[in-house]
């Protein structure tokens, strides 16, 4: 059955999350539940925060928020912290939220800008 509202959470909130973020901040289908990033000054955390969107250092906690999530996009680029997701899914049973790796962001990026579009930092197969 199609979504006609996207329930999201990114993970990762620097040079890759904060263009992702405007773009979801700007889509009328999209909300957004909320923006982690260990440094609570990344830029992405400011714009989440300025636009009323909860932020938070701990990552987990958007895995947290369960079945009302649809879509957790991870663009750390770290492993650990895909790998620590996908086990708190499993862990909670939760077989709904889809986590997104950067791989498919960039992807989805290159198709809307109709050029292959590079990341900022180096993404880490998995």
């Amino acid at each position: 059955m199609p979504n006609d509202l996207f329930r999201v959470a990114v993970v990762g909130a620097g040079e890759t999350g904060t263009p992702l973020l405007r773009k979801l901040l700007a889509a009328p289908f999209v909300e957004l539940l909320g923006v982690a990033d260990l440094d609570a000054e990344a830029p992405g955390m400011r714009l989440a925060s300025h636009r009323g969107i909860k932020t938070t250092t701990d990552f987990q906690e958007l895995a947290r928020l369960g079945e009302q999530l649809d879509v957790l996009i991870d663009v750390t680029g770290v492993p650990a912290v895909r790998e620590s997701l996908r086990k708190a899914m499993q862990e909670t049973g939760n077989h709904h939220t889809v986590i997104v790796h950067e791989m498919v962001v960039q992807l989805m990026l290159s198709l809307l800008s109709g050029e292959l579009v590079r990341l900022k930092h180096d993404t880490q197969d998995y």
